[in-house]
């Protein structure tokens, strides 16, 4: 639980007295899913590899951590994301789903073929807040994934 734990020092200056605060700030452990548009099974060991880079990626340049990415059954994402509460969850799928949608029809130009109007992911999506009880389940869940491949 304390792994995730970061302290800040806040310096607030009031006429000639110099006052410090010292606070703690939690980042937030998210459980998210999403799904491939339509259900097609498109994600091959090749694909999650793919994706699995270019979310960590993704994370470091937006300011959050992917602790676990893992493709379910060939047609869904299952992730667990830790990040600041500065960083609200719905920024952080549009980042990873906007951002892998396009970077993966860049280097995988024939899934344009087996999808639709060229959108590779699912409009929807699920988040759940994970709290440090439920954190081990997730994680075996999330990396016992069937896979179809």
């Amino acid at each position: 639980m304390f792994a995730n734990m970061r302290s800040v020092c806040y310096t607030i200056r009031m006429k000639t007295n110099i006052i410090k605060y010292r606070t703690c700030v939690c980042n937030i452990n998210y459980h998210v899913v999403w799904c491939v548009k339509y259900r097609r099974k498109i994600i091959t060991p090749q694909i999650e590899q793919f994706l699995k880079e270019l979310a960590q990626e993704i994370a470091r340049d937006k300011g959050f951590t992917v602790h676990l990415f893992e493709a379910g059954e060939m047609d869904h994402i299952h992730c667990f994301v830790s990040a600041p509460p500065k960083l609200s969850i719905t920024d952080i799928v549009k980042y990873l789903k906007g951002i892998t949608g396009r970077k993966l029809f860049e280097a995988y130009p024939e899934l344009r073929q087996k999808l639709w109007k060229g959108q590779l992911w699912n409009h929807s999506y699920y988040v759940e807040t994970v709290g440090s009880v439920s954190e081990d389940a997730i994680r075996k869940y999330i990396e016992n994934q069937s896979k179809s491949y």
